[in-house]
């Protein structure tokens, strides 16, 4: 079938075209605005807004205008006060508006295209919430695509709208499930030329891990891993501890068909010992999204309240929104403040918000910031004593093991650490981790824990890794050394980009408004086989223009280097061909160090 039908990005030689439309439809056709001399039609927002454009060849059938919550205003603020309208005061929520076809193509796919056109693109930069102006004569169509109105008309010289709104997920979910059909239809006769993927990702969190994809996930490629730079995910760059691998070698036949012990006794025994920990307050698991799934579908309930961070590790809002289907807060982290907790903030919204759970992850993933122990431990102090505290420590290694909340978890019944050894001790692929609670708390999670929950491989490897601190505490200060001269090198390939660095095993690139979105560099960088992620799913406050970057080897940096500079090179407007640039290869990469 033929995809002749384009959806993109309106480009600057659209937008005559687009104020002309409107004045044919606003002024002329529908008398919502008076006639102008020049038959054009512009917006206070334009410039800052985005259009979407549906097009034939040259012939342009329709746009659909966004505004997103970054700009701090929206085009309802003409008609309604905040008060009348306080949706828009709640933070990151996207406008849909002045979705617009030529009377000629109306009845066409044309507008349908374009509202999941637009309904993709929130989702791609972290819309959670959509709000529209729909006519009232053409509610039904908003209606059927699963808008909902909030109860306000505006009028507009001629014409009335009903103010809808909607959440993202509940949108895709209609979009790809009532309309699948249709939606594969339309995917076979779309030239989609936006910076997302026609189609949304599997119904899961979406944790990046592209990079094993270009591997080859069937396995039968696996030679790939040593062409791909995997740096979209966290794994550790640097290999387990020398015993960890060696208790897994030494009898691989015996280890692969004998069954662990049941409840990772051992395992939990060593954690004791090495965290100063009573083993009762243990409970184990075979990586943390499996304590975060075990222990929040036992504490929480759709009418479970939850505070999280913004931006945060993307698997609490996919368990909390939509698993269990909580009511669910954001407590937003500003670029301004360097991604820091405001504690004073918190403690005022923490106080009064009445919350069953509040999730920290600290050090922060993916802003990379740490907050101070004991100022947390401060605020949890002053919390409202019904509020439970979950504290992932994932990545805390890396700053230092003593500012660990767990000895408070242990005997504090509100407060729950979880802490991976996935990514800190370089065991990501046998998934190995551990919550502490005090007893109370932990004992119920270990009757609702199944028997055999850590593999037989992975309980040998993590007593062995945590027999070795030596090792790791090597690894992590090599970490911090690579991570400061990757922050570097990206810093110098251009000075319009941002680079912050944080305290993890990883560091961001936020690339300028006028420069390319965070999706095409990702796209481009992939074309090197190499990987970063996306952020801009994760949160709004990311502008769909940041990038994560995990810190690998010597080797696996310098490509990472090369492939950004190439692809901002290659996305420069009137670069030649993409095909002219090159990265060098791993071994290329390493002569060049």
């Amino acid at each position: 079938m033929s995809r002749d039908l384009q959806i993109r990005a309106a480009t600057p030689d659209d937008m005559r075209w687009i104020h002309e439309l409107r004045h044919r439809v606003y002024a002329e056709e529908l008398g919502q605005h008076a006639p102008r001399p020049d038959q054009r039609l512009e917006d206070a927002l334009d410039g800052d807004n985005v259009y979407l454009v549906a097009a034939r060849g040259a012939a342009r059938i329709g746009f659909v205008s966004l505004t997103p919550p970054w700009l701090g205003r929206y085009g309802l603020d003409k008609y309604l006060t905040r008060g009348e309208l306080p949706l828009l005061s709640e933070g990151g929520v996207f406008e849909v508006r002045i979705l617009t076809v030529e009377p000629s193509r109306r009845g066409t796919v044309a507008a349908a295209l374009l509202m999941y056109a637009a309904l993709r693109w929130v989702s791609s930069r972290g819309g959670r919430t959509v709000v529209a102006m729909g006519r009232t004569e053409l509610l039904g169509l908003y209606l059927a695509v699963g808008l909902r109105p909030v109860g306000r008309t505006v009028r507009s010289g001629a014409v009335s709208f009903e103010v809808l709104t909607g959440e993202v997920a509940e949108l895709t979910r209609t979009a790809t499930t009532r309309y699948r059909t249709v939606s594969e239809r339309f995917g076979s006769m779309v030239d989609w030329q936006l910076d997302m993927e026609w189609a949304p990702g599997p119904d899961g969190c979406e944790h990046g891990g592209a990079s094993f994809t270009a591997i080859g996930a069937d396995f039968r490629t696996l030679h790939r891993r040593h062409e791909v730079v995997a740096a979209d995910v966290l794994d550790a760059w640097f290999p387990p501890a020398p015993g960890a691998g060696a208790a897994i070698a030494e009898d691989p036949a015996w280890t692969a068909r004998t069954s662990p012990p049941t409840g990772a006794e051992g395992l939990m025994s060593e954690l004791a010992k090495d965290r100063a920990l009573p083993v009762e307050t243990l409970v184990a698991g075979a990586g943390s999204s499996d304590l975060i799934f075990r222990a929040f579908g036992r504490w929480l309930t759709p009418e479970s309240r939850v505070l999280l961070l913004d931006p945060g590790y993307g698997e609490y809002a996919h368990v909390t929104e939509r698993v269990i289907g909580c009511r669910v807060d954001r407590f937003r982290l500003q670029r301004k403040d360097g991604w820091r907790i405001d504690f004073a903030r918190l403690a005022s919204v923490v106080g009064a918000g009445r919350y069953d759970l509040v999730v920290v992850v600290n050090p922060n993933n993916p802003t990379g910031r740490h907050a101070a122990a004991a100022e947390l431990g401060t605020l949890i102090a002053a919390a409202p004593a019904g509020t439970r505290w979950w504290i992932d420590e994932a990545y805390l290694g890396y700053v230092d093991p003593a500012e660990s909340l767990a000895p408070l978890a242990a005997v504090d019944p509100r407060v729950v650490v979880c802490t991976s050894l996935s990514k800190m001790y370089a065991l990501s692929g046998v998934r190995a981790a551990y919550l502490v609670a005090e007893p109370g708390t932990a004992a119920p999670l270990r009757r609702w824990t199944p028997p055999w929950a850590v593999s037989l491989p992975a309980q040998l490897a993590a007593v062995a890794a945590l027999r070795d601190p030596g090792h790791y505490r090597s690894c992590w200060n090599r970490t911090r050394v690579l991570r400061r001269q990757l922050a570097s090198d990206l810093a110098g390939v251009t000075d319009t980009a941002v680079v912050e660095e944080g305290v993890a095993n990883f560091l961001s690139i936020t690339l300028p408004h006028d420069g390319p979105t965070a999706a095409r560099l990702v796209r481009e960088c992939r074309r090197h086989d190499v990987y970063l992620r996306d952020l801009s799913p994760l949160s709004p406050q990311y502008e769909g223009r940041t990038v994560r970057v995990a810190v690998r080897d010597t080797a696996e940096n310098a490509r990472i280097v090369a492939a950004y500079g190439a692809a901002l090179e290659s996305l420069r407007p009137g670069s030649p061909s993409r095909r002219s640039t090159e990265v060098p290869t791993d071994a290329a990469a390493s002569r060049a160090r």
